[in-house]
This record gives C-alpha cells, structure tokens and sequence, in this order.
C-alpha cells in the first residue's frame, strides 16, 4: 500500500523587507506576528538589509539628503521581486514613492511625542528647566527648530546610531539630554527612560511619528488583502492627512516642519508648523473637517502657511542646502 505523504503548505512565501538595525527588526516582527495571526496557511520570512541612513553615521541627516535615507534600498528589493513588501517606521517613509509601489497599510500608532531622556544628573529637572548649556543631543531639524524657539539658552549637538548608542553616550556624559521618539524607546522596552513626553506646546511631531507604515507593490493584490488585516483606519486617517501637508510643502527630513492630528468621532484636527533652523521663525496653523478628507485638510493647511511666511522659510532652507 502506498502512503500519500503529508499535504504541504501550497501558498507562497510572502518575504518582509526591513532594516537590521534593533528597533526596525522588533517592528518588523511584530508586524509578521501579526500577519501569521490572520495567515496561517501562509509562511512569513523576513530579510534584512542596510540602507544609506544605517551606513552614513558620521554625517548629520539633513545633510546627506532626504530621499529614501532608510527606504530606498528595500525600495528596489521590491521593485526586483525579491521582498513583497518592507516595514518602515512610517516617518521614515518619503511621501513620494517611486512608480509600481504604495503604502499598502498603516499600524495603529504608538504614542506620537518626542521624549526627553536625562544624564542621572538631571533626573530632578525637565526641558524647561535644564541649565543654560545643557548639552541636548538631537539628529532631528524639527525637534532642533522648536527647541531653541522655546529654548535658546540650551546647546545642540548631533547625535547618531542606534538607539543604544545615543542611550550610551547619554550616559558617558557626552550629553546631558537627548530628545528621542517615545515610541521607539517604548517598543524596545526602554519606556523606562522616558523622563519626560515633551508637551505638544513646545515640540510637534514628525509625520506619521509613532506608527508603522508598510510598502508594497500597487499591483500585488494578494499582498494588498494580506496587509488589510492590519490597517488601523483611526491612525491611517490621521497620518494621511499629516503626509498630504508634508508632501504639499515639498518637505522632508531637511525641513523643521511639525504636526499634531486629533480624532474625535469623524472629525479630524490637523495643526501644523514649518520652523525655519535657527527658530527664530515658526509659522503655525489648523484645519478641521471629515478624517475622510484628512488629505484635503493637508493639502489646505500647507497652503495656508505658504501663504503666511512658510514659503519664504522653505525656499530659504532650500537655497542654503544648495549651497
């Protein structure tokens, strides 16, 4: 008698781009848990690469360029069929995407603010009431801009790596703060450092900051009914609008430009700022309507603040990247 073997799994291998570095592996693995979850018949693998931000540490990010920093390579791994889709943090993402890909879906989002994380020194004091010449470490033009508009008397320094190394050279004294994502600090099991969420008064955060975008092919539907499991609509309401005012004002990582977004039933507020680098300047506005026209709030909202000084702020900052 003849023994028929075992059925096998017949479904594809649906392979996970992401980078190597500790926070984008711990996203990406959720993400894939996630996806086994709602997919049991399919198999999940992921595969990692560098990208040119991961590779580029001694250089501040504002001057390397913004274009893909952290995307581009799982970009073309896609294009090429190597990887089906790629986990970004979603503030990462350029809102531009090369022709063939999309954003297929958007995780529900962490806590969006930044963080201030102290030396032991410091543990009594907050942002406001650091001592003049703190030495505050931030690789972030928006966090930079808004912290010296409310905080002058403080000094900035750069600081790159990893987020064990920004942790590390906190803590050898080579700064007395850092300003980081605290959500990035909370998905590694670091909230614990978290000293302080800097109020939305003093620093909006970066676009699509705290949630987890993932890109695919705008033609692969099997990947596209795949990733519909994990959309939460809430947070995509809310970071599309934020990217359709970002990508209105043609910004990226080069520019200080800052949100906030509110969700209230099926009512968006959209606030955004565009800061010039030194933060003399701030130009500040909102919108409100449908979250199903979050992308129309963000377009009107850019062009309000065009209209009141940010154009002038932007070309300013544009010109001196040239230069």
């Amino acid at each position: 008698m003849v023994v028929a073997p075992p059925p096998q799994n017949s479904a594809p291998t649906i392979r996970i781009g992401s980078r190597k570095s500790q926070l984008a592996l711990v996203q990406t693995e959720w993400v894939k848990g996630e996806l086994e979850q709602h997919w049991g018949e399919h198999t999940f693998a992921v595969e990692t690469m560098s990208t040119l931000g991961d590779n580029v540490l001694d250089v501040a990010l504002a001057k390397i360029g913004d274009k893909g920093l952290f995307t581009k390579e799982l970009e073309d791994a896609m294009l090429a069929g190597r990887v089906d889709l790629a986990v970004h943090s979603l503030k990462d993402l350029p809102t531009r995407l090369p022709a063939g890909l999309m954003l297929g879906a958007v995780t529900e989002r962490e806590d969006p603010a930044d963080a201030l994380v102290v030396a032991a020194k410091h543990q009594d004091r907050d942002i406001a009431t650091l001592p003049e010449g703190a030495i505050v470490g931030t690789s972030s033009l928006r966090r930079l801009a808004q912290l010296r508009h409310h905080f002058p008397h403080l000094a900035f320094k750069d600081v790159r790596g990893n987020l064990n190394t920004r942790l590390a050279k906190l803590d050898a004294g080579e700064y007395d703060a850092l300003i980081l994502a605290a959500a990035g600090l909370t998905r590694l099991g670091m909230g614990h450092r978290i000293h302080q969420r800097i109020p939305a008064e003093i620093s909006y955060h970066a676009v699509g900051q705290g949630a987890l975008g993932i890109e695919c092919r705008s033609d692969d539907d099997r990947i596209l009914t795949v990733l519909a499991t994990v959309v939460h609509q809430p947070t995509a309401y809310r970071c599309l609008a934020e990217r359709a005012f970002l990508r209105e004002l043609e910004g990226g990582c080069q520019v200080p430009i800052g949100v906030q977004t509110e969700l209230q039933g099926d009512r968006l507020r959209l606030r955004g700022l565009v800061a010039s680098v030194d933060g003399q300047r701030v130009v500040k506005g909102e919108e409100t309507g449908l979250a199903t026209d979050g992308e129309a709030l963000g377009v009107a909202l850019a062009q309000t603040l065009k209209g009141q000084g940010a154009q002038a702020i932007l070309d300013e900052i544009t010109s001196q990247a040239r230069t």
